[in-house]
């Protein structure tokens, strides 16, 4: 890259031992600053790399701290082989300074170390994120980000997908999470909403007849943070497909994930190759005690809940329960410390049979099993000697959860999950509707648009709780990636849809119309999803938090510190909008 303008010739990263001799001007900003007497040393860093300058003339060096943005002009010449830097790519050569100009200059004291910003405290960062993206390790997962990003909407592309940008401002939805709402100004009274998706655009297009459809697809939600969530908005790989079913969406979201994962991910990864196991809601349930498993965690859950109700274990009768093997035995103090986490997320309790060499138990449950049953359980449970067992007893939803955080925490404490890997899975079947207590009425689980399984027959002959939907994640390490649906595109199986969770047909044009009147014109079905590019990047980055590989993050409140949003506005902004704010 020859950049040849007033400030500099070449980037740090175009720079090597064959411009020895050269009389070059370079810009960046002063990392850091050695003065030995007589010679002083800086080091010069931009975007693509650290270059040593030397100042034998120290005059030059008056007037310039660290991070002041400089321009210096001098030869590029060899080091001293003793002071050779293997660390960067020009440890063997150098630039001595013959003119120094300072672009721009640091006018009061740095709030922390550039190099060591990762160290600061988070508040601290956020306040100064321009500061912290100086960083090279905050500043080299936003290049991974852009580069991932770049990737996918190649991937996409060359897939026979076209990219289509779906609107910002839309009508607000009764459904999902909560809507980020804009007041009109032309219509009082009125609000626009920040799309939490682009879903209703997506299948529009579908009606319009494009055949598959993409974008980069920025979401906003008014969702508290997670160490997975970023508050407010998000960006997703959002796509959908028309003539499409749920193993079409599969057969994609395998080839674009699995491709970008191997190309990004750190080396000696394994990457699950297609096709990804698909595992039902309800045996996810089951097995894993969640609908994200991590599936690196080897161990299972299996239910033993007909089994203890013809036990004497009084505790266990009429609850559902279930066991999780592992083959290791506990000290008394892990036993101490497993109870002490199952207490902890609010069991009263943590039953266990230790399994002896000579296939007896013992444990505080043995004497509750007749000891003609006590083959049935090891079998059940696939129990050899060596084995622990522990079981969790609630009911079933509490149980499964119970059994899921158990099932986690023995696997981080055992040191069981496979190292270095990306396992994926899709969750499929998920129940189309739940029951809400509060609202005294059945609720969509999931995406109100899905197309229901057995279509307009099951919903009129099932229980809502028995009726699936279309829609599935994918799940990567614990953490779900995406979400998605075949859709919903015949209009008597929507209104059916949508009466059984309490909204009438005039509720449907009221609060749905583009889709209500477009499914009258020759809908084709269809189906899609949307793997979430940020939890994407934080997974292949080995990040914790997701704030760490976004650019400008707000913190953990919803609050961007750096530019003081949310704000205040004047009364004459409120006015132009028609809002008043109540005390």
């Amino acid at each position: 890259m020859n950049v040849g303008n007033i400030y500099r010739d070449k980037t740090l990263n175009d720079i090597g031992e064959s411009n020895v001799g050269e009389t070059l001007r370079l810009a960046g900003w002063v990392e850091n600053i050695r003065d030995h007497g007589g010679v002083s040393f800086v080091d010069l860093r931009d975007m693509y790399g650290v270059m040593q300058v030397v100042m034998r003339d120290t005059k030059l060096l008056d007037g310039i701290s660290k991070e002041d943005c400089i321009s210096v002009e001098g030869v590029v010449e060899h080091r001293d082989e003793e002071t050779y830097n293997p660390k960067i790519p020009t440890g063997t050569i150098e630039l001595e300074a013959h003119k120094v100009e300072v672009l721009g200059r640091v006018y009061r004291q740095l709030p922390f170390e550039i190099m060591t910003s990762k160290e600061t405290r988070e508040d601290v960062r956020l306040k100064y994120r321009y500061l912290d993206l100086r960083n090279a390790k905050v500043r080299d997962n936003m290049i991974f980000r852009s580069n991932v990003i770049s990737f996918l909407r190649q991937k996409m592309t060359d897939m026979g997908f076209l990219e289509i940008q779906t609107p910002i401002l839309c009508a607000s939805s009764p459904e999902g999470a909560r809507d980020y709402i804009v007041p009109s100004r032309k219509f009082k009274g009125k609000f626009y909403a920040l799309p939490q998706a682009p879903q209703q655009y997506k299948q529009l297009l579908m009606v319009s007849g494009f055949d598959k459809y993409f974008q980069i697809a920025p979401c906003f939600r008014d969702e508290d943070a997670r160490a997975d969530r970023s508050p407010g908005e998000f960006y997703q790989l959002d796509f959908e497909m028309s003539f499409a079913t749920q193993e079409d969406v599969f057969k994609v979201g395998e080839e674009v994930l699995t491709a970008a994962f191997e190309k990004f991910a750190p080396e000696g990864y394994e990457v699950t190759q297609a096709p990804y196991p698909i595992i039902s809601y309800k045996q996810a349930m089951l097995e894993f005690g969640s609908d994200k498993p991590d599936l690196r965690n080897p161990l299972r859950i299996v239910d033993v809940t007909d089994f203890f109700q013809r036990c004497t274990f009084k505790p266990f009768h009429g609850k559902t329960v279930r066991a999780i093997n592992v083959h290791a035995k506990l000290s008394k103090g892990q036993h101490e410390k497993l109870l002490k986490f199952a207490q902890s997320i609010g069991m009263g309790g943590l039953g266990y049979l230790e399994v002896l060499e000579d296939k007896s138990y013992k444990g505080p449950i043995d004497k509750f099993i007749p000891d003609d049953m006590k083959q049935e359980i090891a079998d059940i449970a696939g129990l050899t000697p060596g084995d622990t067992i522990f079981f969790i007893a609630d009911r079933e939803a509490q149980a499964a959860l119970y059994a899921g955080q158990i099932r986690t925490e023995l696997g981080n404490r055992l040191d069981l999950i496979e190292k270095n890997s990306y396992r994926f899975c899709y969750i499929n079947d998920f129940p189309m509707y739940e029951y809400d207590n509060e609202e005294k009425k059945y609720i969509f689980t999931h995406n109100p648009f899905s197309m229901p399984q057995g279509g307009l027959e099951a919903l009129n002959t099932k229980e809502p709780s028995e009726i699936l939907a279309y829609q599935y994640d994918i799940v990567c390490n614990g953490i779900e990636l995406s979400s998605g649906a075949v859709r919903n595109h015949d209009l008597d199986i929507m209104v059916k849809a949508f009466e059984i969770a309490g909204y009438t047909e005039e509720d449907l044009k009221e609060k749905f119309g583009a889709l209500y009147n477009a499914f009258q014109f020759g809908a084709p079905p269809h189906a899609g999803m949307a793997p979430g590019v940020d939890r994407m990047i934080m997974l292949l980055r080995n990040e914790e938090n997701i704030r760490e590989i976004i650019p400008f993050p707000m913190n953990g409140n919803a609050q961007d510190l750096m530019c003081g949003a949310p704000n205040e506005v004047s009364e004459q902004q409120l006015r132009e909008v028609h809002i008043k704010v109540r005390q």
